[in-house]
């Protein structure tokens, strides 16, 4: 997906499920496919793609091998947008708007609300043919199923789950603790960027992000590189009251009890080395409360983001798609 240009565009406004509201808020996306409208003029062909926590549209390209002409996603027969969430960068969040511990509070639901009011103003969209979310994106993904069950044709959660808990909630919470830690926080209003606390938190989440097998691959100068690239990248990009708001957002969401909502036709794909999501606490137990639902698991030593290697599982993909080409 060499021609990768992301597009901006704003909210007028959007009602909080706290009930506070912002106005002109703005949005990242990125579209690829091409449109087809009904009668009424809406486009009815829409593949909507939710990236992951640390992620934006341009996560996309995480899974560039399957989309285009005569591949599962067809970009002859199906319109693919890509939605930078709330709370992320380049979208509304506490950092772009400047509004730092002035943000409302968002949860996992005002992120689909806040992508369906999007949706609905920018391209006139008020059903789509699929909903395709990866880690946190499947959150969202599951939420928008369960909560809108008639919004979608199909969906597909990638190495996800239906809620958050064990070691994913503890590490949310340690990296919100490692942040608020931080003399300069100053309950979220602090004045310059908390570099330290920033790296550390990222740092945190190095070792889980691929599988054992690969860690132990590697020799310890490595890994201190790799940590150490992290924690730049972190001090670069991050801001800590983003990480904090989505942390938030993300150790809530729990969906257990209206999972069986679900009406969609479903693919869950999750990676057997995922340590993050292993399939048989995650994917395996959803499977069996989603109805019309299918499961592939894969190896993939890459573990977690072992969805770059999507393309082994292309003929599964295509298998499930073909009905709705």
């Amino acid at each position: 997906m060499d021609d990768f240009s992301p597009e901006y565009s704003e909210l007028e406004s959007f009602n909080f499920s706290s009930g506070k509201k912002l106005k002109s808020l703005p949005v990242e996306y990125f579209t690829i496919g091409t449109p087809i409208t009904d009668d009424q003029g809406h486009i009815n062909n829409a593949i909507i793609f939710l990236h992951g926590w640390g992620g934006d549209c341009g996560s996309i390209r995480r899974i560039a091998e399957i989309i285009g002409p005569k591949k599962p996603l067809d970009t002859k027969k199906f319109f693919i947008i890509s939605i930078t969430t709330l709370g992320s960068p380049n979208s509304a969040s506490p950092s772009v708007m400047n509004l730092g511990r002035e943000f409302p509070d968002y949860s996992i639901e005002d992120m689909v609300k806040f992508q369906i009011d999007f949706l609905k103003s920018k391209f006139n969209i008020i059903h789509v043919k699929g909903i395709i979310g990866n880690s946190m994106g499947g959150f969202e993904a599951l939420t928008w199923a369960a909560k809108y069950p008639e919004y979608m044709d199909f969906l597909i959660s990638l190495v996800s789950t239906y809620k958050v808990s064990g070691h994913n909630y503890a590490l949310f919470k340690f990296m919100n603790h490692i942040i608020k830690s931080d003399h300069e926080y100053n309950n979220g209003n602090y004045s310059k960027p908390l570099k330290k606390s920033l790296a550390l938190a990222n740092e945190s989440m190095y070792p889980f992000g691929l599988s054992k097998k690969y860690y132990y691959s590697l020799n310890n100068n490595e890994i201190d590189n790799y940590m150490e690239e992290m924690g730049n990248e972190a001090i670069e990009e991050w801001d800590a009251n983003d990480i904090v708001y989505r942390n938030n957002a993300s150790t809530s969401y729990d969906i257990e009890d209206i999972i069986s909502n679900i009406e969609a036709k479903t693919l869950i794909v999750a990676i057997n080395q995922d340590q993050y999501f292993p399939p048989n606490l995650d994917a395996i137990p959803m499977s069996e409360k989603i109805k019309n639902s299918e499961i592939i698991i894969y190896d993939s030593e890459m573990g977690h983001i072992g969805t770059h290697e999507i393309i082994k599982i292309e003929n599964e993909l295509e298998n499930f798609l073909k009905e709705f080409k």
